[in-house]
């Protein structure tokens, strides 16, 4: 193996670590109350946040707005996404993860479980990874008395 190579190798390791990474403030952010104002941070100008029964949400504006709703209607998240299956190309990646979290919806003071599998799209902008496109396919709505079973 070249030493440029090994340089191309290494970079896309480091890249899937920036993705990873890019990924866990996200969670973080949605755990702290889904953040507005930090979370636009984590996308491109012209992002898109997609999710079933959500809708899709284009611009800093746009997923602002988004997680304004989200403030007011979840109490408590933790997010805890696993398995990532990341694939980098250059200045552009593609991520599979799958979700599962508590949550407390303010609305009755009630708990739900939740499970999806997001779709992610990256692009790396002046040596940083954001998100382009974050789709989040829901598997899984349950309140917590009566699980996902029934």
């Amino acid at each position: 193996m070249n030493i440029s190579d090994l340089e191309k190798r290494i970079t896309t390791l480091e890249d899937i670590e920036a993705i990873k990474k890019l990924k866990a403030r996200y969670c973080a952010i949605c755990d702290d109350n889904h953040d507005p104002a930090k979370i636009i941070s984590l996308f491109v100008p012209d992002g898109i946040w997609e999710g079933a029964g959500v809708g899709r949400h284009q611009g800093h504006d746009a997923i602002r707005k988004l997680f304004q709703g989200f403030q007011e209607r979840i109490s408590f998240s933790q997010h805890n996404v696993m398995n990532p299956n990341i694939e980098v190309n250059g200045e552009r990646a593609t991520g599979i993860w799958y979700f599962i979290g508590p949550f407390t919806m303010r609305s009755g003071n009630s708990a739900m479980w939740l499970g999806a599998r997001y779709e992610d799209d990256y692009v790396k902008r002046d040596g940083e990874w954001k998100f382009s496109h974050l789709r989040a396919i829901g598997r899984m709505s349950a309140p917590y008395e009566k699980g996902w079973a029934k």
